[in-house]
């Protein structure tokens, strides 16, 4: 997948250092830059005409299976059965799902930037199940990008039916 720098790239960096000195995780740090520019590519993302999908590959599709798992496993959370650190596991698994997909993704620009959108909603999930903070909306919202996902991408083994 290819990720451009945001414009803003000094200014991204420094934000990181910021969070570092302030007691943040690298990984937290990360997800933040990462979300961040997910946000400010998702307004420049070219539409695809009315009933077309961006072509997806083996690793978006792995990653948004694992990460569907993930959310499901979570959902157990809204019914009390997970203690912290269960919900912290669940959100490396979507950590390293989404890492997964950024690192082995060869995305077209356009495909990829569609695909921003849905990671920063992933990222900040995670970030909600390893605090325990917010989780509640934070399922809500991945959710969405799930349910979002098949009317993005061309995933021809995604079933849309599926929780």
């Amino acid at each position: 997948m290819q990720i451009p720098l945001p414009k803003n790239f000094v200014a991204a960096l420094s934000g990181m250092a910021l969070l570092f000195a302030a007691g943040t995780s690298a990984q937290d740090a990360a997800h933040t830059d990462h979300a961040a520019h997910a946000q400010s590519t998702q307004a420049t993302t070219t539409a695809l005409p009315a009933g077309q999908r961006w072509a997806t590959d083996a690793p978006l599709r792995d990653g948004m299976r694992r990460i569907r798992e993930a959310v499901q496993a979570l959902g157990h959370a809204e019914h009390g059965h997970l203690d912290s650190a269960q919900m912290a596991n669940v959100g490396k698994l979507i950590d390293t799902a989404v890492q997964d997909m950024i690192a082995n993704c060869k995305l077209k620009p356009d495909a990829d930037a569609a695909l921003h959108g849905l990671l920063a909603k992933f990222i900040a999930g995670a970030h909600a199940a390893r605090t325990g903070q917010g989780v509640p909306a934070a399922l809500a919202d991945m959710r969405g990008a799930l349910a979002r996902y098949p009317h993005l991408f061309d995933d021809p083994d995604w079933d849309a039916s599926a929780p």
